[in-house]
């Protein structure tokens, strides 16, 4: 069986770079899927769209989600990831700049399962970034594939 993926859905190309950066030194190396906007995040998941035809039963180990995003904004993404019986289960976890209360409240309201606000200074983001992936791929024990 092949590794799981790392979805991340991240629309800043300099935030995308330092994570993949930041995965790569924590020598974290479970494929990465970029999506740059909400559209494509979904579209991705339930293989539809330019993902027309890719089976939505492959799911990632884990989605890394941005909230500020084009098209669809991160906590719509999340509603729609949490109202589908196909990825209701699925680890989701708030990777973004937002320091607002509101956007915290309203991420675990909507079933976030962790919500980490994005260090500033560089080494910071790349410790936090091993620590997510030790935690989420390595440690953590996911849901059972959902038929």
């Amino acid at each position: 069986m092949s590794e799981k993926s790392i979805l991340l859905v991240e629309d800043n190309p300099d935030d995308a770079a330092l994570t993949v950066h930041a995965l790569e030194t924590n020598k974290i190396g479970n494929p990465l899927v970029m999506a740059r906007d909400g559209v494509e995040a979904l579209d991705y998941l339930f293989g539809t769209g330019s993902y027309a035809g890719r089976s939505p039963a492959d799911l990632p180990a884990i989605v890394l989600l941005d909230l500020k995003l084009p098209k669809v904004d991160g906590l719509e993404v999340l509603r729609r990831i949490r109202a589908d019986a196909r990825t209701r289960l699925l680890p989701v976890v708030i990777l973004t700049s937002s320091n607002e209360e509101e956007d915290r409240i309203e991420g675990y309201t909507l079933g976030a399962n962790s919500y980490v606000r994005k260090p500033v200074d560089f080494d910071d983001f790349v410790r936090a970034a091993g620590q997510l992936g030790l935690y989420w791929l390595l440690l953590n024990q996911g849901p059972p594939s959902v038929p």
